[in-house]
């Protein structure tokens, strides 16, 4: 690759500059920008009740930030609507909750449109473009449509699903035509890049060759898996600085010498969040010696307050984790801590080493960073067990977990019971396992094997 090639990254939210970027992914990105120059386009995050033309261009050192405002029409329709509602449940495996509706899909296609347009007015021929998420499926497609025929790459950040799933969205084969634009095509796990694969040669016939290599749609390209990482090493920074340290230390008085179960996940129906506490009111029931003798804390910070779904699903939380302290609660000790906020990445990261358990057991997740920053914070000495559900994307690499079916409410207790009781030498040997794995494929190698596989796919469609 050529010194002096843009990185063009498009996603659906960005920052402005200066603002806080939550997560290493984020920052991982700007570091790739910072390096080679470039652009980050994307959703300005402000939503104008009149329609707006053109982009907001803010420069910090060597990055452009391309900002596109949304009308309240197109963030009802683009984003709460067919985002949110349609694509987020059927690619989660909930088609169950999805809603299609025509005129969702059609503003959809419409900001992907005027996005893509905008865009293209930004590309130099020797750009490269990366996508990123199911906000723009359709983008690549408005860019060729634009007369960009340079090197162009998505990455699907959530699940990819079963071929009969998928094709249970309305507009699956225009989709599948836009996600046939790019020259590379990432998933976060093998199974979501097999997902894919089979799809395309179900329903479009696609011929699937060596190495994720395809032909569809007259156009050839490659499908592999690229799994997220972390930044290890800034996560055990965190957990062990002042400022993690003293959140921590306060929880740690609170639950005197008492056993930590932990988790962290935004307020989702992806999360299980109601089968956790199930399988933890199940861990009680079964194990009355654990009586006064463990706390399960549960931070789960609030998201898309304007869809039903996650109105109905905190509902259930909140009954759920009152009716367990209520049936197993005494004066001295409240079972569940249920926190409906969130915290600085440095809290959390103290509140990871803190604890004996980290309970990470989504229905479905493309990946899930929180296994991995847990597993990041632990004292190498001392570390605590993580029980992991064998439907997060993490699962494909942290096989040294305990692995569990999050439906199994008897047997995620089972799971948090052995992982209270293991001895130190097996816990020891779990999380040097793990910790093995976060290093060797952390969040620079994501990004850099990512870079390297779109301009070698580029270079390959192109001869």
């Amino acid at each position: 690759m050529r010194a002096m090639t843009r990185l063009i990254i498009a996603s659906n939210r960005t920052a402005r500059p200066g603002e806080a970027r939550p997560g290493g992914l984020a920052v991982a990105l700007l570091d790739a920008l910072n390096d080679r120059g470039g652009i980050w386009f994307g959703w300005s995050g402000e939503v104008l009740e009149r329609e707006t033309r053109g982009i907001n261009l803010l420069v910090d050192g060597k990055v452009d930030f391309a900002l596109a405002n949304l009308t309240r029409r197109e963030y009802e329709g683009y984003y709460l609507g067919y985002a949110n509602r349609a694509l987020w449940p059927v690619l989660h495996y909930r088609v169950d909750l999805a809603e299609f509706d025509d005129e969702a899909f059609s503003i959809y296609e419409d900001v992907n449109r005027r996005f893509g347009r905008l865009l293209a007015q930004l590309l130099r021929a020797d750009d490269l473009v990366w996508i990123h998420d199911y906000h723009f499926f359709l983008l690549a497609r408005e860019l060729r449509y634009n007369n960009w025929r340079g090197p162009t790459g998505f990455f699907l950040h959530i699940p990819f699903p079963a071929p009969e799933v998928f094709a249970a969205l309305p507009a699956h084969v225009q989709i599948a035509r836009g996600l046939a634009e790019h020259d590379l095509v990432g998933f976060q796990t093998r199974r979501d890049t097999e997902n894919f694969r089979r799809y395309m040669a179900e329903h479009h016939g696609a011929e699937l060759q060596q190495d994720g290599w395809l032909r569809v749609f007259g156009r050839r390209l490659r499908a592999a898996a690229f799994p997220v990482g972390i930044d290890p090493d800034e996560i055990r920074r965190a957990a062990t600085d002042a400022s993690a340290s003293a959140p921590a230390e306060r929880l740690g008085r609170i639950l005197e010498d008492r056993a930590l179960v932990l988790g962290v996940d935004r307020m989702d129906y992806s999360k299980g969040l109601p089968q956790r506490l199930a399988a933890f009111g199940a861990l009680l029931d079964n194990y009355d010696q654990l009586r006064g003798r463990v706390s399960y804390v549960q931070i789960s910070p609030l998201s898309r307050e304007e869809v039903n779904a996650y109105a109905d699903l905190r509902e259930e939380v909140d009954r759920l984790a009152g009716r367990i302290n209520s049936e197993h609660a005494d004066l001295t000790w409240t079972p569940i801590r249920y926190l409906v906020r969130g915290y600085p990445r440095e809290t959390l990261a103290g509140l990871y080493r803190l604890a004996r358990v980290g309970l990470v057991t989504p229905l479905r997740d493309g990946m899930n960073l929180v296994a991995k920053e847990f597993v990041a914070a632990q004292d190498p000495e001392d570390p605590g067990v993580l029980v992991l559900s064998e439907f997060a994307g993490a699962a494909e690499q942290l096989d040294a977990a305990l692995l569990v079916n999050p439906h199994d409410v008897n047997a995620v207790a089972a799971a948090i019971w052995r992982a209270l009781e293991m001895p130190a030498d097996e816990r020891i040997e779990r999380w040097q396992a793990l910790d093995s794995v976060i290093r060797d494929a952390d969040v620079a190698r994501w990004r850099n094997s990512f870079l390297d596989a779109l301009t070698a796919a580029a270079a390959e469609t192109r001869t």
